[in-house]
């Protein structure tokens, strides 16, 4: 039941060329970078990643980006990356927006076991072109699939070595729900502890959806905006 694995490269052994990825993380908050830089060194193609936005130009996703991996981004935000705007309007990647809340609930869905659900959300918009829409009580509803993938990359405050994790403050955000979506979950963990050391009650994520896990240490955690008070 040990999970705790020595090196990034044996994490992502049988990550390949096509694969489908969500990547936690929020602008650059919670993003495995340990991780994404172990497949920057591995050089996989034509993967497909899922998560909110795709880092900035030169950290988390935008590495993937620069070093030419992904075909295709599934996202709600463009955000800071001018890299990964140049690379969509020339056709070089394909950009799947969603609703930030969409792509929230289409990542629970898929772990979930739920394979579509209905929402008011884009009724109108492009958002909405190709697919169902049903009406409830007098309302349109567009019919969103839930979304599924081959590995997730998770980062985490705290694991133990059964897989239970626990995410400091805001960097919780999409790491959770992916953990559960996709078939293989690959953690990075600041601290790994015995089993039994975590509280059951402050366990965010139970160790039956994590199969690897490994330790990171000297984390960048690089700040998207720097914004700070002018002084007096």
């Amino acid at each position: 039941m040990n999970k705790v694995l020595a090196s990034v490269d044996e994490a992502i052994r049988d990550i390949t060329d096509g694969c489908t990825l969500m990547v936690g993380g929020f602008g650059l908050c919670g993003v495995p970078e340990t991780l994404i830089e172990g497949l920057v060194r591995k050089g996989v193609k034509n993967l497909t990643t899922v998560s909110n936005n795709a880092g900035v130009d030169d950290f988390g996703l935008g590495r993937l980006l620069y070093a030419g991996q992904i075909k295709k981004h599934i996202g709600s935000y463009v955000g800071e990356n001018k890299l990964f705007e140049q690379m969509v309007l020339t056709g070089k990647v394909e950009l799947e927006l969603n609703p930030q809340g969409t792509l929230a609930e289409r990542i629970r869905a898929g772990g979930a076991g739920i394979p579509a659900f209905f929402t008011p959300t884009g009724v109108g918009t492009v958002v909405s072109e190709g697919k169902e829409v049903r009406e409830f009580d007098g309302r349109p509803y567009v019919m969103e699939k839930a979304l599924h993938a081959d590995f997730a990359l998770i980062r985490a405050w705290t694991a133990d070595r059964w897989g239970n994790l626990v995410f400091r403050k805001t960097s919780r955000n999409f790491n959770p729900m992916m953990a559960t979506a996709a078939r293989v979950t690959i953690v990075e963990a600041e601290h790994i502890v015995e089993t039994g050391q975590i509280d059951p009650d402050q366990v965010h994520v139970p160790g039956v959806y994590v199969k690897r896990i490994i330790q990171v240490q000297n984390l960048e955690k690089r700040i998207e905006k720097r914004t700070v008070r002018k002084r007096a």
